[in-house]
């Protein structure tokens, strides 16, 4: 995935899908593994994620910096779907699920 790192902490822009991967959703975060477990546990049932069942990580970028992270969130959101998609398969070409990647031990 793609890292800017540069700052003393870590933030993640991300992309999530449902099961069958046909809705995205772009988020960010200080805590990708919390948030994941967030989605999983649709700790806010009133939320679009929880409404479509999305909870399933197939893109992240990392930064040092939370303004780095949130312009970058911005510009994804724009993008169409299909600029979305070739993002995605350009690190992850089958579109495979990569929570278990943040899993605590």
């Amino acid at each position: 995935m793609i890292e800017f790192t540069e700052g003393i902490y870590t933030f993640y822009v991300y992309i999530l899908t449902n099961k069958s991967r046909t809705v995205l959703y772009t988020g960010v975060t200080k805590n990708l593994h919390q948030r994941l477990y967030q989605h999983s546990e649709k700790s806010n049932s009133n939320s679009f994620t929880a409404k479509y069942n999305i909870e399933f990580l197939i893109y992240y970028e990392k930064f040092g910096w939370i303004q780095q992270a949130i312009e970058r969130e911005k510009e994804i959101k724009d993008f169409p779907r299909n600029k979305k998609l070739k993002l995605i398969r350009s690190v992850n070409r089958n579109l495979d699920f990569l929570n278990d990647l943040f899993k605590q031990l």
